[in-house]
């Protein structure tokens, strides 16, 4: 029933993978809705609250053309909690060795973390070739994937992490990011307002920035 999808799909389907932080499960499908609006189908929602899951439900079930995800994937159990709730994709802060192996028989297109070239090394030796960057901006920023580049050419991040509209761009003109994961489309005090609109329009001014060219 749960659409089967892989990691470069869900990496270069939007330039922007909004992080949410969903605190009312009645919330989960207008701003699912206002971000798809604004050209963002890629979401990654959280699991550091209580409705998460419920969140990601009623998103996966009620709102058309989204790749709706689950992030903070910590324990392994909870691949298939997310993936039972309508989630396609996975995604860590870090990686384990665990974390690392059930991410492949999971069913779920998994996005495993790093922050060094050792930890790289690891999940590439796991058979990853495409991993979030995290926390990006502390973790060497823009040129620590330059770095990387050089004898990983094949890798591509996802850096999330202190990204923002001001410096979003510096990591998607690299040649090795797909695209940036970040929570300035979805501001916390608009979400609580139930700003749909206003939403909308950070979601729009995103992906309009992200085809400007060079």
């Amino acid at each position: 029933m749960t659409m089967k999808i892989d990691v470069a799909t869900v990496m270069t389907a939007a330039p922007v993978m909004p992080v949410l932080v969903i605190e009312r499960v009645e919330d989960a499908v207008p701003l699912a809705l206002a971000l798809k609006a604004g050209g963002l189908k890629v979401l990654e929602v959280t699991l550091r609250t209580p409705v998460a899951l419920e969140a990601i439900r009623a998103i996966a079930s009620q709102v058309d053309d989204v790749i709706v995800g689950a992030g903070t994937v910590t324990r392994v159990e909870e691949f298939a909690q997310v993936r039972d709730a309508g989630a396609v994709f996975a995604i860590s802060p870090g990686s384990t060795p665990a974390l690392l192996e059930a991410g492949k028989t999971s069913g779920l297109a998994y996005l495993p973390a790093i922050s060094t070239v050792s930890e790289l090394m690891c999940g590439l030796e796991a058979g990853y070739e495409a991993f979030k960057f995290f926390p990006a901006e502390v973790a060497g920023g823009p040129l620590m994937l330059k770095a990387i580049a050089g004898p990983f050419p094949q890798v591509r991040f996802c850096p999330t992490g202190g990204i923002g509209p001001i410096n979003f761009m510096n990591y998607l003109k690299l040649p090795n990011v797909s695209c940036v994961g970040g929570s300035w489309v979805v501001p916390a005090e608009k979400l609580r307002q139930q700003d749909w609109e206003g939403i909308t329009e950070l979601a729009a001014a995103a992906v309009a920035q992200s085809n400007e060219p060079a």
